[in-house]
């Protein structure tokens, strides 16, 4: 089975991402909530400042991410303490070093819609090997397969549709309902790979939305609490109540969705509605022997009862073999 499939139909990653603000603690415990809530897996940020952010064209932003730090020995213990709960260790990967220590513990890599450009960074992680996922912010389509074809190049494994994953986002935070776009999703599909969202509006909507429409990976940023928290990523993020009201909407949607197999339900044939629903052929009005059979002394009524009204034609310009009554069910072998 793919990786790319959840115990609710899309699988489901609880992003992390800065929420934890520096603290290794509360990075724990936003794991215990996510996996606790139902996520199928749960994803972190793996960057120091430094290799991220120019200290000289950005220091404001150089000293955020710096802030923001975990140290290697922390992601690895995040990384385990998932993995033993059965779920999968996800993360985008900011600093090409990081591959190597963290190969061993990852269950996929995501390149951020910041990094579907940065060529060392998408080689890197391609020849790992391991499933990939793609975010695609700030993208234009060329530059989506652009990323998809360096991937490509660097391992056979992404060939296969289920092995790279690429998402729809839209990288603002928060962004309108209009700017959400899920219908790009469809185009994706013609590169071969899975498709998913990547989630920056407020509340679960769009999330439900792009999953009745085909998603196979949603990403929410996730939080115990939004209420009196000033760093950004809370206001938009799911908390354990949302991921769990999520997962019911995810629910209902399969249970909408059905198979895509087009037949006969049984619930329909217990109930008798093919015959109680559909029509038969009958005379319109008393019908003579030797009479012959057509618009002006035939309907079709229901219920689908002696000659079904697909065989109308063939009944068109034949005889009655006896007399017919009107609304009477007919029989094959009153027909001359």
């Amino acid at each position: 089975m793919s990786l790319f499939h959840g115990s609710h139909g899309p699988w489901l990653i609880a992003e992390i991402g800065g929420n934890h603000e520096g603290s290794f603690d509360d990075a724990m415990r936003l794991a215990d909530l996510a996996i606790d809530a139902g996520a199928d897996a749960v994803k972190f940020q793996v960057y120091w400042g430094d290799t991220l952010v120019s200290r000289r064209a950005d220091p404001d932003r150089n000293r955020h991410f710096r802030r923001f730090e975990l140290s290697p020995d922390q992601h690895l213990a995040l990384a385990r303490r998932v993995r033993e709960a059965g779920r999968a260790y996800v993360a985008s990967v900011w600093d090409v070093e990081a591959f190597s220590w963290l190969d061993p513990v990852i269950s996929a890599y995501k390149i951020g819609s910041g990094d579907l450009t940065a060529l060392p960074l998408l080689r890197a992680a391609a020849r790992t090997g391991r499933p990939l996922i793609l975010s695609t912010g700030l993208s234009d389509a060329a530059e989506v397969a652009w990323a998809v074809d360096q991937i490509r190049a660097c391992h056979q494994a992404y060939a296969a549709r289920d092995m790279l994953a690429v998402l729809q986002c839209t990288s603002m935070y928060p962004i309108a309902m209009s700017d959400a776009n899920l219908a790009v999703m469809d185009s994706f599909r013609g590169l071969g790979v899975s498709i998913g969202y990547s989630d920056h509006t407020l509340g679960s909507r769009a999330l439900e939305v792009a999953a009745a429409m085909g998603a196979e990976v949603l990403e929410f940023h996730f939080t115990d609490r939004k209420e009196g928290r000033s760093f950004r990523d809370h206001q938009l993020s799911l908390e354990a109540t949302d991921l769990l009201d999520l997962i019911r909407a995810l629910d209902e949607i399969r249970s909408l969705k059905g198979s895509p197999v087009k037949q006969v339900l049984a619930i329909e044939r217990e109930h008798g509605h093919p015959r109680s629903f559909r029509r038969a052929v009958y005379p319109s009005r008393d019908i003579a022997a030797g009479e012959v059979l057509g618009p002006e002394n035939l309907c079709v009524l229901r219920p689908n009862q002696g000659i079904d009204a697909r065989d109308y034609d063939a009944l068109v310009g034949r005889r009655a073999a006896r007399a017919l009554p009107a609304h009477e069910p007919l029989d094959w072998e009153w027909i001359a």
